[in-house]
């Protein structure tokens, strides 16, 4: 009994070193595999989503009108008066249209690349709360298709973008068929750039820094107001959004935590009742 024990304790100890080797580094970071299994089952359940939008477009427009009519019913509709001041100004069209399709990406992706590397202590925690907005996102993309501002020129509004004639637009390219046109609630631009500014400020002390890190959801909340992409409502759904990843990500840190404390109490109870050896 004492050989098949042994053997069973060396099979664990085998299968617990070669389980660390994958999912950890010696260097303490996140291994790079799980980064990109992550990032690729995100875009598959985009795409996914993505796929449905053709069968959703009345509802789209229709939960698009009635999010309107609310908003003009409480007093908040900023959208079209930014929307028509932004587009009377070429310059800053143009400048909102290229800053709307690459800034939330290129800004998000180079915060993920900077605490890999140099917060690989933090890396972990504020991945997950990164992942869990998508998720939550997704979610309401799925449940409820909404159509941006500008898919209603008869209400005043201009697609901004389009005007612009920048190279990228929802009209040009891969975008026509590989974007969610129907995804404006919550706005993932406004949860990204939350996201990153929170990671930036939790991640340096610099005052100008976070100045800018503090600045860079309020420009984005601005943008995607002006350009006719999201209303108010989804300004402050994607913050929502993302204060409720963080609060789910600290409230798993904290059960994973009790989970480890009541796992290792036997094993110290244990070793306390151990007599001392003379």
């Amino acid at each position: 009994m004492r050989t098949v024990a042994r053997e069973e304790d060396v099979r664990r100890s085998w299968s617990q070193r070669a389980l660390r080797r994958l999912t950890r580094r010696r260097d303490g970071r996140a291994p790079l595999w799980i980064e990109l299994a992550i990032v690729v089952w995100l875009f598959w359940l985009y795409d996914v989503i993505n796929d449905l939008a053709p069968l959703r477009h009345a509802l789209a427009l229709a939960n698009a009108r009635s999010l309107l009519q609310f908003e003009r019913s409480l007093g908040l509709d900023p959208e079209l008066t930014l929307n028509r001041w932004l587009a009377g100004h070429a310059t800053l069209s143009s400048f909102a249209s290229y800053y709307y399709f690459f800034a939330h990406a290129v800004v998000t992706f180079a915060v993920l690349v900077w605490l890999w590397w140099w917060r690989p202590n933090r890396y972990v925690a504020l991945r997950t709360a990164l992942v869990i907005i998508n998720l939550v996102a997704f979610a309401v993309f799925w449940r409820y298709p909404l159509a941006p501002p500008r898919s209603f020129p008869a209400l005043g509004f201009i697609d901004v973008i389009a005007r612009s004639r920048a190279l990228v637009s929802w009209h040009s390219g891969v975008l026509v068929h590989d974007a969610d046109q129907f995804a404006a609630m919550p706005s993932l631009h406004v949860a990204w750039a939350l996201w990153s500014a929170t990671a930036v400020w939790q991640c340096t002390r610099r005052v100008a820094i976070r100045a800018l890190a503090a600045l860079y959801p309020l420009l984005t909340s601005f943008i995607v107001l002006a350009t006719g992409n999201h209303y108010l409502l989804d300004v402050v759904a994607g913050a929502a959004t993302a204060g409720l990843a963080f609060a789910v990500q600290y409230a798993f840190r904290q059960l994973a935590a009790l989970v480890r404390r009541r796992r290792s109490e036997p094993r110290e109870r244990a070793a306390g009742s151990v007599p001392a050896q003379p």
